[in-house]
Parts: structure tokens; sequence; C-alpha cells
């Protein structure tokens, strides 16, 4: 059974966070939700590259992105979640070591956790683990949020190419191929151009840095 943490202010408070953004910056979060919770793929500026995106409980979508990237499906996928209730929905426990990254981390971190539960299978490891992210960006987190579901997020590049670090640097082919593009203009204000720290902990807590 997931077991459910209080709300940490500094990374939660979805209601705030709502009156806060933007008209602009709503609107896109309100259409992209829309479209993820019909199973389809958008392509959206995380909060750190250009990411694709999808509901990371659907396995039809998420077989999608796999198809898009050319990638094989053997392998996992990052997942973002709104919050630690939500994190705590699809992974069967938080070790107390993921808690304190969390609280303490200053730049965007993706933890891999060890058992997932409730997600597509072609997003969890061989392994059971499972690669999840809360944004440090509102757009992100308020996505995930509006669609009530973890969603995927994979660079928007093809297998084997480099990761594109801004939207003018997406394949054609990429742009094409989803069903909504999330406005370049949002860009600046979310994303920090650079991939995450990748961290793998274990229930014992042990920690291991898969990229710094």
């Amino acid at each position: 059974m997931a077991i459910i943490f209080p709300i940490k202010r500094r990374i939660l408070n979805m209601g705030k966070i709502h009156y806060k953004m933007q008209p602009a910056l709503l609107e896109q979060v309100k259409r992209a939700a829309e479209v993820i919770k019909n199973g389809g793929v958008i392509l959206y500026p995380t909060d750190t590259i250009w990411g694709i995106g999808c509901d990371a409980t659907n396995t039809q979508a998420v077989k999608r992105i796999y198809e898009i990237k050319q990638r094989e499906d053997s392998k996992a996928l990052v997942t973002l979640v709104s919050n630690l209730d939500m994190l705590a929905l699809y992974v069967k426990q938080i070790p107390p070591v993921a808690l304190d990254l969390i609280e303490v981390n200053d730049v965007p971190m993706t933890i891999i956790y060890p058992d997932a539960v409730a997600l597509a299978p072609n997003v969890v490891a061989e392994d059971g683990s499972v690669a999840i992210r809360i944004p440090m960006n509102e757009f992100c987190r308020q996505l995930c949020f509006r669609a009530r579901v973890p969603i995927v997020s994979t660079s928007a590049n093809i297998s084997g190419e480099v990761a594109p670090s801004s939207f003018q640097k997406i394949p054609k082919e990429i742009k094409d191929a989803v069903d909504y593009v999330v406005s370049p203009s949002m860009e600046e204000k979310t994303s920090t151009h650079k991939s995450s720290q990748i961290i793998k902990v274990g229930n014992n807590g042990e920690i291991k840095i898969i990229r710094g």
C-alpha cells in the first residue's frame, strides 16, 4: 500500500500556484492536460529541456512515444508527478533518503525508486524501478495536477541523437508526430535547458548518482 506523506509547502500547494499563473500559461496547461487525458501525446517544455509526454499509466500512449523516438521499449522513461501525494500513488514506498533529497534540492532532480506501482509496464525498468521527478516549475506541476495522472517526460529527439536544448533544435518529424505542441513562448519561463540530475535510491538508504 502506498504511503501518503504530508504536503510540503515549498514543493506543493497547487491552489496557490493556480491563482498565480499568468492567463497565457494557464491556457496552455489546460489544452495540454486535455490532450493527455484523451490519450494523446504532447511536446512541452519541462523544467529542464523540451520533452515528449503522455499519460504514464496509458500503455498505448507510451508506446506511441517509443515509436516517435524510434526507441526500443525495453528502456524505461522518466515520469513527472505534481507533488509527494501523487508520487506516493506510483511507488511502493518512498525511502526516507528520497524525502531528504527532495527537501534540499535546488535544481531539477530525477530520483529512481525501487518499486513502481500502477504505471504502464513500458514506463518501468526491467528491475521494477521507475524514474520520477517532481518538477521545479509551475507549468509542469499544474499539468500533472490538471491531467490527474503522472506524465512521461522524455527528451524530444530521435533515439541516439543529441537531446535538443531549445525548441528550434527539435526535429520537424518530432513536432509533426505529436498531437499538441505547447507554445514555444513558454520555454523561457519554464526551462533550464539542461538535463536533470539522476539519483538512484534504495529502500535501505543506498544512494547512487547516475547523472550529476
